[in-house]
Order: C-alpha cells, then sequence, then structure tokens
C-alpha cells in the first residue's frame, strides 16, 4: 500500500513539474524575446519586436517595449532625415560663399558686391539655423507660454499685421468671439507664416481672406486666397520641412523653405493640425485648428 501511494505521489509530483515547466516556459517566452531584443538593438537597427499573444502583465510589458521601440524608431529615423535636410540646406550657400571668396579681386567694385553677396547669404544661413533651433523647440514642453485671449482681439491684431505685409484685397470674417486657450505669440507666428505664404502666391488684385470660428471642440483660425493654388499631388508633402515637390513649385512661406513646417509643429505643440483645401488655379485655405 505504502509502495502504491509512493509511486502515486511520484506521478503526481512528475505531471505537476512538467506542467509548471511548460506553464513556466509560456509565460517567461516573453520576457526571454525582449532579453534577445534588448541585446540585438543598436543605432542602425531599431526594428526589433516582440510577438505579443494573449494578455497579462508579461504581455502589457512587451506591448510597452513594442511602442517604446517604435517611438525611438520615428525619432531617429526623423533625426537622420533632419540632420541630411540641414547639410543639404547648408551646402549651398557655404559653396557660394566659398567660391566669390576665392575668385574676389583686388577690384573696390568687385569686392563691394562680394562683400554684399556674402553677407546675404550668411542672413540667409542665420535665418535658416533660426528656424531650424525653433523647430527643435517645439518639441519641449516649455515651448508654450498659454493663456486665455479673446478670439476677436487675436484676429483683429493677425488682420492688422498682415495688412503690413502687402497690398492685397484683405478681408477679416469672424463667425463669433469667445476665449481661447493657446500661446498668443506662437499662434501669431504660425498665422503670420501663413499669411505671408498667401501673399506669395497672389497678386495685388487679389483677394485674402483671414476667418475664425468656435466651436463647443475647437477653433478654426485660416486663411483663405485666390491664388495659383497647389496641385493634389504636391498637397501631401506641403508641409514637410525644405520640400519641393515633384514639380518644384510647393509653396512655402519664406525662403529656408521652414515656414509651412513651422506652422504646423507650432499647431501641434497646441495639440491641434493645420488643414490643407486647395485646387490648382482656384486659391488654397489652410485652416488651424485648435482643441478647445
Amino acid at each position: 500500500m505504502v509502495v502504491v501511494i509512493t509511486n502515486i505521489m511520484l506521478w503526481v509530483v512528475v505531471i505537476a513539474s512538467l506542467i509548471a515547466w511548460l506553464t513556466a516556459g509560456r509565460i517567461l517566452k516573453p520576457l526571454q524575446s525582449l532579453t534577445k531584443a534588448a541585446r540585438n538593438i543598436s543605432e542602425s537597427d531599431l526594428t526589433q519586436r516582440i510577438v505579443t499573444k494573449g494578455n497579462g502583465e508579461v504581455m502589457e510589458l512587451a506591448n510597452t517595449f513594442n511602442d517604446m521601440m517604435e517611438r525611438l524608431e520615428r525619432s531617429f529615423t526623423n533625426q537622420r532625415q533632419f540632420t541630411n535636410d540641414i547639410g543639404h540646406e547648408l551646402r549651398t550657400p557655404i559653396t557660394i560663399i566659398r567660391g566669390h571668396l576665392e575668385l574676389m579681386g583686388d577690384d573696390p567694385q568687385e569686392r563691394y558686391e562680394a562683400i554684399a553677396l556674402v553677407i546675404d547669404e550668411l542672413d540667409r544661413m542665420a535665418s535658416l539655423v533660426n528656424d531650424l533651433i525653433l523647430l527643435a523647440k517645439s518639441e519641449q514642453p516649455a515651448f508654450l507660454r498659454l493663456e486665455w485671449i479673446s478670439l476677436n482681439l487675436l484676429m483683429s491684431e493677425l488682420y492688422a499685421k498682415a495688412q503690413a505685409i502687402a497690398p492685397r484685397q484683405w478681408q477679416l470674417d469672424v463667425v463669433e468671439d469667445g476665449q481661447i486657450y493657446c500661446d498668443r505669440h506662437r499662434i501669431t507666428q504660425a498665422m503670420m507664416n501663413l499669411v505671408l505664404n498667401a501673399t506669395q502666391h497672389t497678386h495685388p488684385s487679389d483677394q485674402i481672406i483671414l476667418g475664425a470660428a468656435i466651436t463647443d471642440k475647437e477653433v478654426q483660425i485660416w486663411v483663405q486666397d485666390m491664388g495659383e493654388g497647389i496641385a493634389s499631388e504636391d498637397q501631401p508633402h506641403i508641409f514637410k520641412r525644405f520640400s519641393r515637390g515633384n514639380n518644384h513649385q510647393i509653396r512655402v512661406s519664406d525662403g529656408s523653405g521652414l515656414g509651412l513646417a513651422i506652422a504646423q509643429s507650432i499647431a501641434h505643440a497646441h495639440g491641434g493640425t493645420i488643414k490643407l483645401k486647395s485646387n490648382l488655379g482656384t486659391g488654397s485655405t489652410f485652416t488651424v485648428v485648435l482643441p478647445k
């Protein structure tokens, strides 16, 4: 009898150990995958992911790891693209400056013209660097100084500043007044970039409309022009840094090619976005959409 009981207990222990081993292996498999993925991560390979199935705390840890890797991969990709863009855009003015300095002769007029050109290129580089710094700062928590302001007051200020940029047939449309929570300086900066963009693609006889509307959920501020418009194939790329488009006619709000990217970054920093509606030959409408 004792032998039978002992044999049964041994079998129970063996079966229980086998079940525990299989269960532990299944539970620890994501942790093993996590360890393997972490060891294989490098600056050149951020594609490591963990295959997740089921639920539980281990699966939650694996999902958190995958989300982290997604953010890291996007960050490194953007950083590489950002560096490539900077190198590409700075290469041209540096080449121009070097070339004119190397070829500058002793003639006073020639020297004067060369120096004037070099100073102009240096000013352009300084503006480009300032814009790049602004784009980098837009991702920092302290980028915005939020306050409650009157929408009508903001639009009146934008309208007055817009009229000073260029002679156009200006019009101001405000549906209703209300208080909005935003960084007054940054929103003005974004809207002035959009206004400048509109003036660069219209004529003095063309109309440009500034308008705003406020609902229970969001605030909309727009710049509508009657200019040349934007081709549909270029519209998905309009807010990218230094975008030029397939036909090299993508509209930009300044010489650096960063004006629209800055405007979008400011909108994103507020938790909003910029919507574009445009057709070739009929004009464009850029709408800044902010959460209320």
